[in-house]
């Protein structure tokens, strides 16, 4: 197979996520990583753009990850211009606005990570930061992220205070009534009544705490920082303190019907079942899209090295680049125990042999390529 069909291979493989393919072909066409398609960019370019993680987070198991990083496309985009793009199809898997763009934010502050701050603030072609390029593209997304999540605050303020006006009511309507006498409630020494109070007590805060959360999403700013962190966070609080309210709620429904039924179980059981109902399907309909949604800036997970198989200088400064000075063939020491590569001017006790260094992109990184020779 030749290397100009690997390499659109390589490519089309960057853009659907299949890293697999990309370590393979690595292995066997080191240079592959500084190919580049028809924009002037690598595969890493091209991971950003399609929004694919996994492909894009290899560049971790990578030595010369510096050079790919800092490299240009033809209009002088760096990779943080080009995370700062709206992504064509990508943002559709994610449900809502508010969480696609704070999916958007999390690419943009990954690829800022691995940048350093001078080039985190350089111009492309059109003299526009990173930033200026985000947000010029995101700013309908921003818009239909407020309108996303004051709706679905509002519509939560409203359950949530409903809950609040139950639950407050149910306090001091106990089932079975008072004592005329003392005005303390009939089943006060029955356990079942203090699991009544106890989770009425829980409903009544728990969604209390869920409508202020709502309140604060309501009066937010909706800054495109607020998207990140701050917003997400609020929305899953107050989803989760609205959940724990129904399920007390329902709860307190139970324990008050044992009560009033005088433990007639044949009616007791089928209520329990049926009051289950409206806390599984808050679940399965709320809660499944902001599970997928992580609070964290970051949205890599931790992946194999991409290429374990070409080796650096550990021990040099300037990767490599005293070996490639001094001779084409250097002499190398390689700890197949412990995988290596010391260049003649740090010897160690394992046994020497000689490797190929070839000059990758006049960087001071040199790739073993191809065998060892004895």
């Amino acid at each position: 197979m030749s290397e100009a069909l690997v390499s659109d291979a390589i490519f089309q493989a960057a853009e659907r996520g299949i890293s697999e393919f990309i370590i393979e072909s690595s292995k066997a066409y080191p240079d592959l990583l500084w190919d580049r398609n028809k924009n002037g960019g690598n595969l890493f370019f091209s991971a950003i753009e399609f929004r694919q993680a996994k492909v894009f987070s290899l560049i971790y198991g990578l030595a010369i990850k510096d050079g790919l990083a800092s490299a240009l496309d033809l209009r002088k985009n760096k990779m943080l211009h080009v995370a700062g793009l709206a992504p064509k199809t990508e943002l559709n898997r994610i449900s809502g606005a508010a969480l696609q763009m704070q999916r958007e934010l999390q690419w943009f502050k990954e690829v800022e990570s691995i940048l350093p701050p001078y080039m985190q603030e350089a111009l492309n072609i059109d003299k526009k930061t990173p930033r200026d390029v985000f947000t010029e593209n995101h700013k309908e997304l921003v818009k239909d992220g407020e309108i996303w999540m004051k709706g679905t605050a509002s519509s939560c303020t409203v359950v949530g205070a409903l809950i609040v006006t139950i639950m407050f009511a149910a306090a001091f309507t106990v089932p079975g009534g008072n004592h005329e006498d003392t005005g303390y409630p009939v089943f006060l020494n029955r356990k079942l009544f203090m699991l009544f109070m106890i989770s009425d007590a829980i409903s009544l805060f728990s969604s209390s705490t869920s409508v202020l959360m709502f309140l604060g999403i309501l009066t937010s700013r909706y800054a495109e920082e607020d998207f990140l962190k701050p917003l997400p966070k609020k929305l899953i609080i107050g989803l989760s303190t609205l959940f724990l309210s129904i399920a007390t709620m329902m709860m307190t429904f139970c324990a008050a019907m044992y009560l009033t039924l005088h433990g007639q179980l044949w009616i007791f059981i089928p209520l329990i079942l049926l009051a289950s109902i409206p806390v599984t399907l808050f679940i399965l309909l709320q809660f499944p899209p902001f599970v997928k949604a992580p609070l964290r800036s970051s949205i890599m997970n931790t992946v194999p090295s991409l290429i374990s198989w070409v080796k650096f200088c550990t021990a040099c400064s300037n990767i490599g680049y005293e070996c490639w000075r001094s001779s084409l063939e250097a002499q190398c020491n390689f700890d197949m125990q412990k995988p290596q590569i010391l260049c003649g001017k740090h010897p160690s006790g394992s046994k020497p042999v000689t490797c190929y260094l070839f000059h990758s992109q006049a960087l001071n990184a040199f790739q073993i390529q191809g065998k060892l020779i004895n």
